[in-house]
């Protein structure tokens, strides 16, 4: 088949070319950057800006069997809940995926996928760290906690319109925490795993690390390889829903942090301080992807944060190194 990845350059775009690729696809990547950490996959790679709509026209022209829409403004909490950015994300994000539809529309594309969020789900249906509510049609009335939110359930709707009203196949996502290496683990954006695992790694044994808010708001946290093999299954499926991709191993942030020290070897203690946290639980619920696709994610939690604290230091340490040579 013929695929476009749009967001190419970011985490799950660059792994996400990796397995269409393995798949025997031509596979065309498209982002504002590179990939940061490993070549790309793709068979073309192409750089523009996906809120001009004359970029999207072009990679639109020559036709998809898929498109894979995952370009957006995003971060972690302390990126999307300050409040500082909440404009961008909105305008940013809103543009693109107006953009790549009408593209997709002009130029007869059969079938797109779009990486929605949990972001969408009720702020108070996730006041309880312990039990909080996130399955599928729980999202209306709808009181996203964020900007970013928000933005994304508007955009779960625009997708669903341009199905009825032109035919064009839709699939919808509501990714859960994707984490692994290869991610973003610095400057700002990184999410929650990423951001422990680079605290731990740089702290000096015997002293201590930092965590926003009082350690206790929970958490589910999905390996990057399981939500690949989700996207793909849901693309190739009937179901045109939004779906949930993600674990129902639920933690909190402080138990989080234990388990990267303690992977570390390292004798650190936890600080909490203030800081943007988000709601105070999140869970996917996977009832109904295991209904629709017959699947959901089986890596435990440990296994992938192995994986991914190894890859984090070893970058801290090789960026320890190339700033002894910086002038």
């Amino acid at each position: 088949m013929r695929i476009l990845v749009t967001g190419a350059g970011g985490f799950i775009g660059h792994h996400l070319v990796k397995r269409l690729k393995s798949e025997g696809n031509w596979v065309i990547g498209a982002d504002l950057k590179w990939p940061e950490f490993e070549t790309t996959s793709a068979d073309e790679f192409l750089i523009g800006d996906l809120r001009n709509p004359d970029f999207c026209l072009e990679l639109t022209r020559k036709g998809s069997d898929e498109i894979y829409q995952l370009a957006a403004d995003m971060g972690g909490a302390g990126y999307v809940f300050t409040g500082e950015n909440d404009a961008a994300i909105m305008h940013n994000s809103a543009l693109i995926n107006l953009n790549m539809l009408e593209a997709a529309r002009i130029h007869k594309s059969k079938k797109i996928f779009f990486s929605s969020s949990a972001c969408v789900y009720p702020l108070y249906n996730q006041e309880d760290p312990e039990n909080p509510v996130c399955y599928e049609d729980s999202a209306y009335p709808a009181q996203p906690d964020s900007e970013y939110g928000w933005e994304k359930l508007f955009s779960e709707r625009l997708y669903k319109s341009y199905q009825r009203n032109y035919g064009i196949e839709v699939r919808i996502a509501r990714l859960h925490n994707i984490f692994g290496p290869l991610g973003v683990w610095e400057g700002g954006r990184e999410k929650a795993p990423a951001a422990l695992c680079r605290k731990v790694a740089l702290a000096d044994n015997h002293s201590f690390i930092e965590i926003w808010g009082d350690g206790k708001q929970s958490r589910t946290f999905l390996y990057i390889d399981e939500c690949i093999e989700g996207i793909t299954k849901m693309m190739r499926s009937g179901y045109s829903e939004p779906i949930n991709i993600g674990s129902e191993e639920m933690i909190t942030i402080y138990d989080l942090a234990k388990m990267i020290i303690q992977i570390s070897g390292k004798d650190l203690a936890i600080e909490c301080i203030d800081g943007p946290q988000g709601v105070r639980g999140r869970k996917s619920d996977n009832t109904l992807i295991r209904e629709t696709l017959s699947w959901q994610p089986q890596k435990p939690l440990l296994e992938g944060i192995e994986l991914t604290y190894q890859w984090i230091l070893k970058q801290t340490q090789l960026s320890r190194e190339a700033s002894k040579y910086k002038l």
